[in-house]
């Protein structure tokens, strides 16, 4: 098969990529703040804050790929 890597085109690589890598690093982040939080003594309603912070981002992260899914139907 010419022109795709792994049995995929450049673009489902790069979808794919995306859609993994950000979701794992997120999930990395996730051990960062929680870390973090251990780490400073932050307390609960300095753990809730930070997690707030971050929760943020992954909200929008995922509405993202609900919005596609919504408007590719």
């Amino acid at each position: 098969m010419e022109g795709t890597i792994f049995g995929l085109t450049e673009a489902q690589l790069a979808q794919w990529g995306t859609t993994v890598g950000v979701g794992a690093f997120m999930a990395y982040m996730v051990f960062i703040v929680a870390q973090l939080a251990w780490e400073s003594k932050a307390g609960r309603f300095g753990t809730f804050v930070l997690f707030l912070a971050l929760g943020f981002g992954l909200i929008g992260f995922v509405a993202k790929f609900v919005i596609q899914w919504v408007l590719e139907r």
